[in-house]
């Protein structure tokens, strides 16, 4: 049994629990196994692998504030709220960078937000995505995230890109489309990565088909 923590920038169009299954044939099947913190196929970025008695550290790293980086474009929004759905709204809005800025306010420090119908919570033990698939009419409860620090990155109308940093369970494709709505448009992301998880950050993680164990797995403190 190997115990410790990986660090992986997981690459796009696969699950949290791909990168889980790719990494299992490098250990004995006794080893514990398990990731902290899910990213959407779509996105890329930082995932936490937890090795042995490491994996007792997942509520610390769900605890943990996260930053995200997310190119997003005005125009449309999508029924998954990002690139990978069907656009289901339209929009012809200019919208300029100081109008953008002028309503991050509305957006930082504690706030409500609706998690996508095409997401992982569960609905009377369904995942919302399952019931999102075959058409189920319900209804997701707003709950209450953290946003510390937004700032706009970059903006190329329709195009711009957000540094976020925010408190665990925060949904970064509601926060755009959100921030869209305020300003009376759509918006959907088109590339999202996670570039830090607390004191963890991507430029010290590796390509998940290059992990040699001897060399990647870190020390922990529980």
């Amino acid at each position: 049994m190997v115990d410790g923590i990986l660090l992986i920038n997981k690459p796009k169009d696969i699950t949290s629990y791909d990168v889980i299954r790719r990494l299992k044939p490098l250990f004995e099947k006794k080893q514990k196994i398990g990731h902290a913190g899910t990213l959407d196929p779509f996105a890329t970025g930082l995932i936490i692998v937890m090795l042995g008695k490491a994996t007792k550290l997942f509520d610390n790293f769900q605890k943990a504030k996260k930053v995200y980086n997310v190119v997003a474009e005005f125009g449309y929004e999508t029924d998954t709220y990002d690139i990978t759905g069907e656009k289901v709204f339209y929009d012809k809005k200019n919208i300029k960078k100081e109008d953008l800025e002028s309503v991050f306010k509305n957006f930082t420090g504690e706030i409500f937000q609706t998690p996508p119908i095409f997401s992982a919570k569960k609905i009377k033990g369904k995942r919302a995505y399952e019931l999102a698939r075959k058409k189920t009419e319900f209804k997701l409860k707003a709950k209450k995230v953290n946003v510390y620090f937004l700032k706009l990155e970059n903006f190329n109308f329709p195009t711009f890109e957000l540094k976020i940093e925010c408190s665990s369970g925060t949904y970064i494709r509601s926060l755009v489309v959100d921030i869209a709505r305020e300003l009376g448009t759509f918006a959907t992301p088109v590339k999202l990565c996670r570039t830090k998880i607390g004191n963890h950050s991507l430029a010290e993680a590796v390509e998940l088909e290059d992990v040699n164990l001897e060399r990647d797995i870190r020390s922990f403190h529980l």
